[in-house]
């Protein structure tokens, strides 16, 4: 192992935060969907400063998993 690599942190991936634009062209939906789906309590969001959010992959992650079904919609 050299030198370099010897202090890099370990960081999961689920742990990289995407800035609230990044998020919503990632997912294909307009910042104001994005506002709803995060006004409703959805996703999990992340406070960046006072005036700015992100969203986690893994947060992502889940919220997308949390909308998966199974079988045709009724």
């Amino acid at each position: 192992m050299s030198l370099q690599h010897a202090y890099e942190p370990i960081v999961d991936p689920d742990d990289r935060v995407m800035t609230f634009p990044e998020w919503c062209t990632v997912n294909g939906f307009s910042a104001d969907t994005g506002r709803r789906i995060i006004k409703r309590g959805e996703v999990e969001v992340v406070d960046l400063s006072l005036r700015r959010i992100g969203i986690t992959v893994g947060a992502d992650r889940r919220w997308k998993a949390s909308r998966t079904r199974k079988g045709p919609r009724t």
